[in-house]
């Protein structure tokens, strides 16, 4: 039984559940439906406002399942995921990678770039 996520309630995290290189894939399999995964890193002051808009997402009722990686602790993710820049954003969908999700840190403009990315069809997995 997978054991669950932790939960950072750090600025940068958002208060997001934390996921790990050892359950990562696992765990987004598990997810019916839309899922965002924001790459940050404590002190990163881009990641803390990232982090606020995906607590506002989430308190608005209808976003999509949010998770974190901590780049600093989970470097396997972040070279696999070629993460250059923080914070970074990847979209799955039913476990399937529709990949990287750009857009500002307002709820807005996150819910309509999420919209855009899954219409396309599912990406190879970096």
């Amino acid at each position: 039984m997978p054991q669950p996520s932790r939960v950072d309630e750090s600025p940068a995290s958002g208060g997001l559940p934390a996921l790990d290189a050892g359950g990562f894939h696992h765990r987004l399999q598990e997810v019916d439906g839309a899922a965002v995964v924001m790459f940050t890193r404590p002190g990163c002051s881009a990641c803390h406002a990232m982090g606020d808009a995906l607590r506002r997402w989430r308190a608005e009722g209808d976003a999509p399942e949010l998770f974190r990686v901590d780049a600093e602790i989970d470097t396997a993710l972040v070279r696999e995921f070629e993460v250059f820049h923080l914070p970074a954003l990847f979209v799955f969908l039913d476990g399937e990678y529709h990949g990287p999700l750009q857009a500002p840190p307002r709820v807005p403009l996150l819910r309509e770039a999420l919209e855009a990315r899954l219409r396309q069809p599912p990406e190879e997995a970096p």
